[in-house]
């Protein structure tokens, strides 16, 4: 039966299991840490547009909303991967695609997220760059700032192949002149 278990449930199967496991545990720690003082009057404490976007719900749209809010307080706005909070914007658009906050959530991150995106392509992590810009199309793919970092990133690549080329040839020659020297 053991040996069942692991075909059942593929790698991305039990990440999704364990996101989902740990986000209940961080709720259920929230809840039971959280005291009346914390939230003043009760459950009155949510602003009017989180009691209207969660819809009453302490589990999908909501996780994905309190995952957001938090990486945005660690300042994880498009990276690292699968924890960003405009990774957790997206997802709780995905449940309930009308949703306020995470909508406004994204507007709010955008700007800064493409600063992110520009200052990983000026220190030339292009392939993280590229997984940021994918991103930040997904939420507005039409965006000219998009455009004009797309533009650059593809620049930088050129100039990174060129720069590799250059090397190649370099260690090419090096390796033919040597090999073509007399022996003594």
């Amino acid at each position: 039966m053991s040996r069942a278990f692991p075909a059942a449930f593929p790698r991305r199967g039990l990440l999704v299991v364990s996101i989902a496991l740990f986000a209940a545990a961080a709720i259920a720690a929230y809840a039971f840490l959280r005291t009346p003082a914390m939230d003043g009057a009760g459950v009155q404490a949510k602003g009017p547009a989180e009691a209207a976007s969660s819809g009453g719900q302490d589990s999908g749209v909501g996780i994905m909303l309190g995952l957001a809010r938090s990486a945005v307080d660690e300042k994880r706005l498009i990276a690292p991967a699968g924890a960003n909070a405009f990774e957790f914007y997206l997802s709780a658009l995905q449940l309930e695609p009308d949703n306020a906050t995470a909508t406004a959530g994204l507007h709010e991150l955008f700007e800064p997220a493409a600063d992110d995106v520009e200052r990983a392509i000026n220190d030339n992590h292009l392939d993280e760059a590229q997984r940021e810009l994918s991103l930040l199309r997904e939420f507005d793919g039409t965006n000219y700032k998009l455009a004009l970092l797309g533009g650059k990133l593809d620049a930088q690549r050129q100039i990174q192949v060129r720069e590799d080329e250059a090397r190649a040839a370099v260690i090419q020659s090096q390796a033919t002149s040597s090999s073509s020297a007399p022996a003594q």
